[in-house]
């Protein structure tokens, strides 16, 4: 929405115009969701998270002072209440669940390096083992099992990363939009969102592979 909008939805939200919040939650909830999913274990979880983000936002509009855009203030407020819920219930699964994780910003391939030719190669620096190829991938990526590995891939990102991808693959956000809900600067998100794809990516090959082999 334009900035007249956005004012006018304000107003209405501020004066407790229920039918303009409901049009808010409809308009706004499954970019939520998808967020909350790449944070917290369970759907359920998600629930909740995007129920205490809803709370959040009615009880704090009269403190929004506009510097950004509502969507990139809820989001805000949706990140740090999933952040929080997710790291509670990682501490209550088993250690099997959990692999460790890159520290952030520490300089790190965004593709296994063993996946190139070495200096003694034919081609140095080129493909060893090439991406695979996916026939038809929008259809096999919308299969359950393939969103499962993708959504379980993302949450075991480092934070900044599983961010990022949430935000630009996952509810569809624009590079400024998602480096001002984050507080990051361009050429971090562009580095942040190559990694997390290249890593996600891997993952589903693996998967897709063992399924073409069953």
């Amino acid at each position: 929405m334009d900035a007249g909008e956005e004012q006018r939805l304000l107003e209405a939200l501020r004066a407790g115009d229920e039918a303009a919040f409901a049009r808010l939650v409809d308009g706004e909830g499954p970019l939520l969701m998808r967020i909350a999913l790449a944070h917290v274990p369970s759907r359920a979880v998600a629930e909740e998270v995007v129920q205490e983000t809803w709370l959040a936002v009615l009880t704090g509009l009269d403190r929004f002072e506009g510097r950004s855009s509502l969507r990139s203030w809820i989001v805000g407020i949706l990140l740090n209440r999933a952040r929080t819920r997710g790291e509670r219930e990682r501490r209550t699964l088993p250690l099997s669940f959990l692999r460790r994780r890159g520290e952030e910003g520490r300089a790190e391939p965004a593709v296994d390096p063993s996946r190139f030719q070495g200096r003694r190669g034919e081609r140095p620096g080129w493909w060893a083992a090439p991406p695979d190829r996916w026939e038809q991938p929008d259809e096999r990526l919308a299969r359950d099992g393939a969103r499962a590995v993708m959504l379980d891939a993302i949450r075991r990102l480092p934070p900044r990363q599983r961010e990022v991808i949430a935000l630009r693959d996952l509810c569809g956000l624009g590079p400024s939009e998602a480096c001002n809900a984050l507080g990051l600067s361009e050429t971090n998100q562009r580095v942040l969102l190559h990694r997390a794809r290249a890593k996600v990516r891997a993952a589903l090959e693996e998967h897709l592979r063992e399924e073409a082999e069953e």
